[in-house]
């Protein structure tokens, strides 16, 4: 794709925008750059929202990123949201219904909060995804006496219980159908570890149950559980999965069953001039088995956007193959993450510590290692750390 007077479109200006926009210019691409994000602000590090943000102890000025100098001259259309495109056309659809043309397209819009379909008040229900999101979450959490449920013992859901405690919430409680907390990308093992920690710390748990609504009439009150039971609460965070943002890709003849599925160069339907990067791309792992999967890990956006800006310049390097990595902050405890556990849940083993104190667990598939979980502190976060070369230095499984 020449570079004289063409333009790239990123569809999203978050860190993956970002960061694809910083990966063009890094592989060569002089021409222009129009990032278009539904956002007022610039980028910034969402991660913090459910704890520094929420406990009141980082300002946002210390979550924007800060772009290099290599992106000083691309054009930000913030406040703005890309609703349509026609591929065929090479042209996006903007919300106050002017088209943008491009030579080259990153598909970078993320995702959102799933939110529950339950009969009930909206009001005091929160999700956390935005900087707006944790500043009106914080404002209520904070209120003497709160009482709160979270909805979703996943990664979000577990933080935002954590940071709950740790303002003085008079009652937390923790909701999900699965019988254990992170039971899905941690294990049984792991699952029953956090959960204990959870409760020492003062978190309670009402598992293997669902919600049917919520009581209250201009505002919750309560939240009901598939069994009757109510939970007082006077302020409810979902945090029951995400979708992501794929609906201005419609009409294109595009898999968008979750996410923008890609080929194992991060090319979206076969064109070589359209890429997608970070939340919102299903792509195939060359280190594993191949199967598309979207992946939400802090570190995806920048591998992607690496990946994607050599192959929307002309370059056809080897296909993609990340080492997805994730951690967790919560209560004083890290959970610290390397490799594909979720790939190897049929073969857990402890490798160092005890699973009621600091533990590192290993992931096996084929007897062969594919990922490790540090539950603790920094030392066993740091074990967990010297296994990144065993797992980069293993072969690709079959599917």
């Amino acid at each position: 794709m020449a570079a004289t007077s063409a333009r790239v479109v990123v569809a999203g200006a978050s860190m993956a925008g970002l960061r694809a926009a910083e990966q063009l210019r890094a592989a060569g691409w002089t021409g222009a750059i129009t990032l278009v994000g539904d956002e007022p602000h610039m980028p910034y590090n969402r991660p913090p929202l459910s704890k520094e943000v929420l406990a009141g102890k980082a300002p946002f000025e210390s979550l924007a990123f800060r772009p290099r100098a290599s992106v000083a001259d691309v054009e930000w259309r913030l406040g703005t949201r890309v609703v349509a495109s026609r591929l065929a056309e090479r042209t996006v659809v903007l919300d106050d219904g002017s088209d943008l043309s491009y030579d080259g397209l990153v598909a970078a819009t993320g995702m959102r909060p799933r939110r529950l379909r339950c009969p009930g008040p909206l009001a005091g229900r929160h999700t956390v995804r935005t900087l707006a999101d944790a500043q009106g979450l914080r404002a209520e959490l904070t209120r003497p006496g709160a009482r709160v449920v979270v909805v979703g013992a996943g990664f979000i859901g577990c933080e935002v219980a954590a940071t709950a405690v740790g303002l003085g919430a008079a009652e937390v409680t923790v909701v999900d159908p699965l019988p254990l907390p992170m039971v899905g990308p941690l294990g049984e093992l792991l699952g029953r570890a956090l959960l204990a920690r959870h409760e020492e710390r003062g978190v309670r748990f009402a598992l293997g149950t669902g919600v049917a609504g919520f009581a209250g009439e201009d505002r919750v009150t309560g939240v009901i559980l598939d069994d009757g039971t109510v939970l007082p609460a006077d302020v409810v965070v979902e945090s029951v999965g995400s979708l992501a943002n794929t609906e201005w890709l419609g009409g294109n003849g595009l898999d968008l069953t979750d996410g923008v599925l890609t080929d194992e160069q991060l090319r979206v339907g076969g064109r070589s001039e359209v890429v997608a990067v970070g939340d919102v791309a299903r792509f195939p792992n060359a280190r594993y088995d191949g199967v598309p999967r979207r992946v939400e890990h802090w570190c995806i956006p920048t591998d992607t956007a690496k990946h994607a800006a050599k192959v929307l310049t002309g370059a056809e390097p080897a296909p993609f193959a990340p080492l997805p990595t994730f951690w967790s902050d919560q209560h004083d405890f890290r959970l610290q993450s390397f490799g594909a556990p979720a790939l190897g849940m049929d073969d857990v083993r402890v490798l160092e510590g005890d699973p009621a104190g600091d533990v590192l667990v290993g992931y096996h598939r084929d007897d062969r290692l594919v990922g490790v979980v540090a539950l603790g502190g920094p030392a066993i976060a740091s074990a967990a750390a010297r296994h990144r070369a065993d797992l980069l230095k293993q072969p690709a499984l079959t599917a």
